[in-house]
């Protein structure tokens, strides 16, 4: 297969992933502290499952009937907010963003990879990293369901890929690449807890395992870069007037931005 036909068919996969995550960055997109979101972003109706749309079926179908002279049922409408709904001012993430974000990150790892078995991980691993973004961009929140499994699932899926043949990379290096950043960030973290959440501590586990799978020098890249975003993107805030040195930015997605690159470098040169 051709590195263009791969790197299509990746999109593709991409697409589709990103198409169901709406919903869980929806639901997961609470506070710090808060339970995860159980209504709809109209706050009327239960949401269940984690994968899909956001936008609430039940409430899009009362609203045709009440736009064609029909009644929409008044009791469901009627009275405050159920605990855990949104205020009426959010907006539920979009496919439209998520979808061809995860296609774009997912192509361009299988355009560095080529037909390598690692790149199944890279591709099972994206779209949770497109979630964790999503939600930390809007909560400053990494959900602990999120960034735990994804470090397990790294290392349990890389541990199968260095079995099989022509892979380019070492698991027990990802496994030291995953405690050194997790030591490292938890180090920031205890120097400065204002400026480093646990949330990035847990999420840099999960990027040393992927990182560290093309060696030290790919986690040293990957690890400045994502540094490297987070500080552009902070003086960028600062030189616009919209922060000063005090306030406090989502870092997750510089992190797993940092990752990315660092990914696409280890995997193109190895």
């Amino acid at each position: 297969m051709t590195t263009g036909v791969l790197a299509l068919v990746a999109a593709v996969w991409g697409a589709l992933a990103g198409t169901l995550l709406p919903r869980a960055a929806y639901r997961f997109a609470v506070p710090s502290g808060e339970p995860w979101r159980d209504h709809c972003p109209a706050g009327h109706h239960p949401v269940r499952g984690w994968l899909g749309g956001a936008r609430c079926g039940r409430c899009a179908d009362s609203g045709r009937r009440a736009g064609a002279g029909g009644t929409a049922d008044s009791r469901e409408h009627a009275g405050g907010l159920p605990e855990g709904a949104p205020p009426p001012s959010y907006r539920a993430p979009s496919a439209l963003l998520l979808a061809p974000a995860t296609a774009l990150v997912c192509a361009a790892l299988a355009a560095a990879t080529g037909t390598r078995p690692e790149l199944a991980v890279w591709l099972l691993l994206a779209p949770v990293g497109v979630l964790l973004s999503a939600v930390d961009l809007r909560v400053q929140r990494l959900p602990d369901p999120l960034t735990l499994p994804l470090a397990a699932l790294a290392l349990a899926l890389l541990g199968l890929a260095a079995l099989l043949p022509e892979h380019a990379g070492h698991w027990r290096t990802a496994l030291y690449g995953a405690l050194a950043l997790g030591a490292g960030y938890y180090a920031l973290y205890r120097l400065n807890p204002g400026g480093m959440g646990f949330g990035d501590v847990k999420l840099a586990v999960g990027m040393g395992a992927v990182l560290g799978w093309y060696g030290w020098s790919t986690v040293l890249l990957g690890t400045f870069a994502g540094f490297l975003l987070g500080a552009l993107y902070g003086g960028a805030l600062v030189l616009a007037r919209r922060a000063d040195r005090r306030t406090a930015i989502a870092f997750g997605p510089f992190l797993i931005a940092g990752a990315f690159l660092g990914l696409l470098a280890g995997a193109y040169a190895a």
